[in-house]
This record gives structure tokens, sequence and C-alpha cells, in this order.
């Protein structure tokens, strides 16, 4: 089966010397960083092993007729043969079974359909892909006229002059806890949207690329004819959901598998389809102890039903803090969730026993999750009342409960001045398309993929199941399933106040009903406790306002207006935690990823004193 790997290359007209030396040069550099990883050289792209270990066998030449009429571009001179041993055969491993293939990833290790993938056509093109769920990112920066391409975004600062922050990914960042598609944090660092293909056209006599032309390869789109007959549905759906566990067993032995059981519908229905399937599975669940809300237990009920080992993973303060900087470097991205570093806890637990991790990602965007009850609502009232105050793309945005909207009480002048042209609203208008949903229900489904699961929930579980080895699994992330939801009427989702209704009818019997009917929560992750108590002193580290002043971007005393509930009504209890962790991870992900220098610490904030001296003292002011 392999381990998980990163690629990086290039294509385009060069040096040939230049450009390998710094390849070259690049991965030197990553591998203290990647116990002693041994790269190896394909047709300049590189694989990256995350544990050092290799399998090889004989060189062999790859399609080297079909190449070698290409040596105008810089990639392609040697013609196509391979100087270097290479891991397993590039078409076993890496899926370049296409001649014209040359890089490609899968977050599961089922390489038959990849993830992301580089491809080169016959008329001087290059191809840059992915998948439509978003599970793996890939990303791109064009330096004169080459164009360097990567799996991870750590990857690509090398290959840049300097590594500045992009202010629109920034304000992305803050608005949405991801930074959105095709936006990076970083300036000249582009992504590949989940669902699109992007083709540069090389010119030989001028020996420069033209402008890449975007061409989308999937789109959720509401099917013309509406499923109405809830019995057939539910037969439809039951095979649908087998077919897809079948298809990500397919390479498996005798191996056991994990599982991450919350306790909720869709892990536990995971967890179910694999036992049916036969497959020796053990279940690994988060436990907060008395911080937060108790999901533990339901997982406990769900294994005791399926009769499957359950390992409780205790999550503290001090394992989240011990943490926080593996996970920052590990998800590469800048992600404000709260629920990154437990997971990082999750993921590192299961790999002790297994090499593939299941997930029940994505079944809140397929089946219409909780959130889109209010949503539904606000969209009958905007029909209603259509001179309300807030547009129903206005209204969407605040679902994400991040800093849009707070933007003069946040950033320094410059960067508000430099913001004053971007519209968060922007971003979501091509997820919001009336033309490809003309249902309101379908339509909230459809940028669900497209946000929420395509550009935060996927990747960042994709690169926290690698930095422990772990190939991630999420049958919900099955296309022909998935375009199957995209037939069912509105009633057969979301019925009354049950939402997920056709699932939970289609799976009753599969588990316990008090799991199948129960009432959806979110991961109840203590933010706010633990920031307000365990990691008071820390924030005055990790929020220091010598250090938000000198890089010019936060107001420097954002966190102590944050925690005094000054920063807007909006911000108080849980969002207290979230908008911290939100600034946090993003200051980390500056110091451990983008690796700036530190400025000194100043002491101008509250947090070196014991917050009850700091609360009393503020009564007294007061």
């Amino acid at each position: 089966m392999g381990i998980p790997h990163h690629f990086l290359g290039y294509w385009g007209y060069g040096v040939q010397q230049e450009l390998e030396a710094l390849l070259t040069s690049v991965v030197e550099n990553l591998a203290p960083k990647r116990e002693n990883s041994k790269p190896l050289p394909i047709w300049n792209v590189v694989y990256i092993e995350i544990d050092g270990n290799s399998r090889r066998q004989q060189n062999q030449d790859l399609h080297a007729e079909h190449l070698k009429s290409r040596s105008p571009l810089a990639p392609l001179k040697k013609g196509g043969t391979l100087k270097a041993p290479f891991l397993r055969g590039l078409g076993d491993l890496f899926c370049v079974s296409s001649k014209n293939q040359i890089a490609a990833i899968s977050a599961s290790g089922l390489f038959s359909s990849p993830d992301a993938w580089v491809s080169l056509q016959e008329n001087n093109c290059l191809i840059l892909g992915r998948e439509p769920f978003g599970k793996m990112p890939l990303y791109w920066t064009q330096q004169g006229q080459i164009i360097w391409f990567a799996s991870q975004l750590q990857l690509l600062l090398p290959i840049l002059q300097q590594s500045e922050v992009s202010i629109p990914g920034l304000y992305g960042y803050s608005c949405f806890s991801y930074v959105p598609t095709p936006l990076t944090p970083i300036n000249q660092v582009f992504a590949v949207t989940a669902g699109t293909e992007l083709v540069w056209q090389s010119d030989r006599q001028s020996g420069k690329l033209q402008t890449p032309e975007y061409k989308k390869i999937h789109s959720w789109r509401e099917a013309p004819e509406q499923l109405t007959d809830e019995a057939t549905a539910i037969t439809e759906l039951q095979t649908l959901l087998k077919d897809s566990i079948e298809r990500q067993i397919a390479d498996l032995k005798d191996e056991p598998v994990g599982v991450f059981l919350s306790g909720g519908l869709d892990s536990s229905v995971v967890a179910a389809l694999l036992v049916q399937a036969g497959v020796k599975v053990r279940a690994y669940t988060l436990d907060f102890g008395n911080a937060g809300i108790p999901e533990y237990l339901y997982a406990e009920q769900v294994a005791e039903f399926l009769k499957i080992p359950l390992i409780k993973v205790a999550v503290s303060p001090t394992s989240i803090e011990n943490a926080l900087i593996p996970t920052v470097q590990a998800l590469d991205l800048p992600f404000g969730d709260g629920v990154c570093v437990p997971l990082y806890l999750l993921s590192e637990r299961a790999s002790q026993e297994t090499q593939v991790i299941f997930n029940g990602e994505g079944g809140d965007q397929l089946f219409a999750g909780w959130t889109n009850k209010p949503l539904i609502a606000a969209g009958v009232y905007q029909a209603e009342n259509p001179a309300g105050q807030e547009t129903f793309i206005q209204q969407y945005l605040r679902t994400f409960h991040r800093l849009g909207g707070y933007e003069s009480q946040v950033y320094q002048p410059e960067v508000y001045a430099q913001i004053q042209n971007l519209h968060p609203e922007d971003w979501l208008l091509a997820a919001l398309d009336r033309n490809e949903c003309p249902s309101l229900l379908h339509r909230l489904r459809r940028a669900s993929l497209m946000l929420k699961g395509a550009q935060n929930i996927h990747p960042r579980a994709t690169a926290l199941g690698f930095a422990h080895r772990l190939w991630v699994r999420s049958p919900f992330c099955d296309l022909p399933l998935a375009e199957w939801t995209f037939r069912l009427s509105g009633e057969l989702c979301l019925q009354g106040a049950c939402e997920k209704y056709i699932l939970k009818r289609a799976v009753e019997n599969w588990l316990p009903p008090e799991i199948v009917w129960r009432q959806k929560r979110g991961m109840g992750v203590p933010l706010t406790s633990w920031c307000l108590n365990d990691f008071w002193h820390q924030l005055g580290i990790w929020l220091n306002p010598e250090r938000l002043r000198a890089h010019n971007h936060f107001y420097p005393h954002i966190a102590a207006q944050i925690v005094e509930g000054k920063l807007g009504a909006a911000i108080q209890g849980r969002r207290i935690g979230e908008t911290l962790w939100l600034l946090i991870m993003w200051q980390l992900w500056r110091s451990h990823v983008l690796n700036e220098k530190q400025t000194k610490q100043s002491w101008d904030h509250p947090f070196w004193l014991n917050r009850w001296l700091w609360r009393n003292y503020k009564r007294w002011q007061d």
C-alpha cells in the first residue's frame, strides 16, 4: 500500500541545469524536517516520502518516445528516461497510468482515481487538476516562464524570491477560518480550485507561456427530475452506501482499519458499513473530560452495538498545547477551527495501530445537515421581504461566525485600506449559483460541498492524516452517491425539524435508534474555557501586542478586546474562544510555516496577570 507522499515539480521554458539545481536544493533543505526522507526525481517531479523509507525496483524508460519530441520544454530535455531508482513503479504508486500524467496524489491511497494530478498534453500544454471534493490540495506559482507546482504549500516557499503574506488571503481567512481558493496566504502562490483543471499553453516560437485557462470538470448540479418516493430512495441509498464502502476497501487484505467515531450519525454509519462488509475495525473517539460536551458516551454506545473496540483519546489543555505547533506545521495552510488539534491527536493515536483511517466527513454536506435550517428560514424571509437590511448571501456569510463585519476594529489602517475593494460575498457567489441549483436546499448543499467541505473539512483531514502516515478515506466523498443526492426532493432531505431524514430512514436498522434520531450537535471543543483559563498566560505570547504591531495586520490589543467582550456583541460565550483560536492559528502559522522572525515581546497586555486579579482590576476600573 505504501505510505503518503507529496510532490514538487516544474514545467516551462528555462535553463535546465539551473532549474534542476533549485529543485535539488529545495529537497535537500527539506530532508532534516522529513526524517531524512529520500527524494526521487522523476521527470523533474520529486516525490518526497513522509517517513524516509522507500521500496525500489529496476529503472525503466517511461513513455520516452512521447516526450522526446517536447525537448524545447525545460522539464523534458531528458527525453523521458529515468536516471534514478523510483518507488514501486510510477503506474503502481502514483497513478501515472496515462502516458500524459506525470504526477498524481491520492488521500486514500487508492490511485485508480487520484485526487490531484499533473498532466502534459501533446500540444505543448500543462494541466493541473483536482477532483470535486477537495481531498488533496494542489498549488502553483509562475516564476518567469516556469510553472512550479506542488501538493504542499511549504514546498513552494523556497522557490519564491520572497514569501509575503497575501492580504486577500488573510482577509478571506479571517472571514471563513480557511483561505478561499484560488487564493493562498502567500502572494504569487495560488491553489487549484476543487473540481477544476488549469491549462497552460506554451508558444515554442516566443518561449512564452499563455495565461492559464480555467476549465470546470465537475459541477454540483440539481437534477431536473426529483425523486420523491421514500421507499425507492431508501433502497437506492442503501445500495449506494454499500457500493461506496466496497470501492474503498477493495485493496484491503486482513489488516485492521480505524474509524474516527464521534457517536454522531455520519461516523456511526461508516463504522456500521465497515462491520457489515467484514472489515476488522477499531474505533477512535475524543474525550474532553469535564470541560467539553461528553460525545464519547454516544461513541461507546455505537461501538458496543457494533461489537468493535473503542479507544478513547484524552484531550487536555496540556496535550493541546504540546500538539499545537506540530498541528500547525502538519496543516500547511492556516485553518482556524478548534477541532484541528484534537483531530491531530486522534490521528496520532490511530497511526499506532493502522495505516488506513475512515471518517464520516461529508455527510452533512450531502444530506442537508443542521446548518441548513436557519439558512432556509432566512431565504424564505428574504424572498418575502426583499427590502430587508441583509441579503441572503450576507446572511450565509454570517454562518461562518468569524471576523467578517468587524474589519474596522480588527485591521490596522494600512491593511484596512487594502481590503476596501474586497467583498467576501464574492467568494461565495459561484457556490450559491441559482443556475446550477434553482431550489434553495440543493443550492445550500452545493455551497456546503464547495466551501466548507472542499476548502476546509476535507483538505485539513487529509493533511492531519498524512502527518501520521495515514491514508484517509471518506466514504461519503463518493461521486455516484453525491450526484444521486441532487436527485432528492427537499422533503426527503429535511422533513419538518428533522435534518438528514432520508439517511436516517436508510440506516435506522443498522444502528441504535437513539443514535440515528438524536439531534445533531457539533463537536464540543471547549476553546473559550481553555483560552480564559488554561491558556490565559499563553495568550500574551501567542497574540503578543508587540508582535501584532510589527506584523502590521491586526490591531495589537485585539486579544484583550475580545476577552473583554468589546470587539462585538456577537463575540460572546463560545465565540470568544473560536475568535481567539482563529488568530492564534494564524500567528503560529506565520511563525512555524512561513518561518518569520519573531520580534521581542511586550508586556502591555493583561495576560501576564492572574486572570482573577485582572477581573478584579477591571471591576474596580468600571
